[in-house]
């Protein structure tokens, strides 16, 4: 028995850290960069390099599809393809010069089928030629604070000028997601053209919606220099969580792994609501004493589930006001911090207008006194 119960503890020996091992591969995320964010703060949940420049192949679609969406464009408008979008190296929906489709299609051949010739077609159209579509690229890069991408062309076929992080990816798509199109254009695992010289049918090979939980899109990429890329989403228990990863050799479990640890770890907090009273404002110069404060937009923040999170809420509101004062006219600000950095504010607005006391109110309060006295 005890020499039994030796070899025993010798297997156990020898067998743990093997299993340790396993589990730490099984947990590993191989992406060489990733993050994930909360859509609507931007608050980055989880990174490992992710202000790293690297190569983003064709998740670059995303900033191509967002600028053809926001340019407001009819999408039923027709499109002819130009000579230079035709034949396009790399991912195709199979334009033909001077083919008219739509831009509905040719979006859905951006997003669904990776297709470069599309993303020509789009920019071309847009801007009149490659070089200008980068040029709005970039300026639209510039406003979301993406500071470490720069794009050359609309598709992400490799040059070394083009470029992004992880964490701009993921903010990138958040802007894009925050459009009613473009979420239907990536939750989509079926398309069928209704334009163009022929019937085009499109099927989706982004495994997030149909393996992980929640899953609505984005985009996918792969270059031999960019490796496979993948930006993502997922919406549960209203909180939305979308990341990027960079080089991943499975970008599909990493997705899933990043995506299980952010909703494990971070709930959604509402802080503040719309139209939420906070307090109220004395008034002079009115027959109001004070007007009543109220919050014009919500504060909803990404906490940890875990308390550690140090969050504080503070109601800043104007000391006085004097009459007249304009219904929802600005009287203060409240201010979201975490761990002591500002990280959120919204207008504090009054929930009623005050208007000045008449000249005779003031000439009665005068003659009252003098005759008083």
């Amino acid at each position: 028995m005890v020499k039994r119960f030796r070899l025993l503890c010798l297997a156990l020996v020898l067998l743990i850290p093997g299993t340790v091992r396993a589990a730490q591969r099984e947990d590993r995320i191989t992406a060489k960069a990733y993050a994930l964010i909360e859509a609507g703060s931007g608050r980055l949940l989880l990174g490992e390099n992710e202000h790293e420049r690297r190569p983003m192949a064709s998740t670059t679609k995303i900033m191509t599809a967002l600028l053809v969406i926001e340019s407001g464009e009819p999408l039923d408008t027709l499109v002819t393809v130009p000579p230079e979008a035709a034949g396009t190296e790399g991912s195709s929906m199979h334009l033909m010069a001077g083919e008219r489709v739509s831009l509905k299609d040719l979006l859905y051949g951006l997003m669904m089928v990776s297709g470069n010739d599309a993303a020509v077609a789009l920019a071309v159209y847009h801007s009149g030629s490659v070089e200008a579509f980068a040029a709005r690229m970039n300026a639209r890069a510039e406003t979301l604070g993406c500071r470490d991408t720069h794009f050359v062309n609309p598709h992400g076929l490799h040059d070394p000028d083009h470029y992004t992080s992880a964490c701009d990816l993921a903010r990138l798509a958040a802007a894009a997601m925050a459009l009613p199109f473009f979420r239907e254009l990536v939750s989509r695992s079926r398309y069928t053209t209704a334009t163009g010289d022929r019937v085009r049918t499109f099927r989706t090979k982004n495994r997030m919606l149909t393996e992980v939980e929640g899953g609505c899109g984005v985009k996918t990429g792969f270059t031999k220099k960019a490796g496979r890329c993948l930006c993502f989403a997922a919406r549960r228990e209203g909180m939305l969580l979308i990341g990027a990863v960079l080089n991943a050799p499975d970008m599909w479990g990493d997705a899933k792994k990043l995506l299980d640890r952010g909703f494990s770890t971070f709930e959604l907090h509402t802080f503040l609501t719309p139209g939420q009273a906070v307090g109220a404002v004395p008034v002079g110069g009115s027959a109001k004493k004070t007007l009543p404060a109220a919050a014009k937009e919500g504060i909803l923040y990404p906490i940890r589930k875990d308390g550690t999170d140090h969050a504080d809420l503070a109601i800043r509101l104007t000391e006085t006001l004097t009459a007249p004062v304009a219904a929802f006219a600005r009287i203060g600000e409240a201010v979201l911090t975490v761990h002591g950095e500002r990280v959120v504010s919204v207008p504090l607005i009054a929930r009623e207008g005050a208007e000045p006391l008449p000249f005779g109110w003031f000439f009665r309060r005068v003659t009252e006194g003098y005759l008083t006295a």
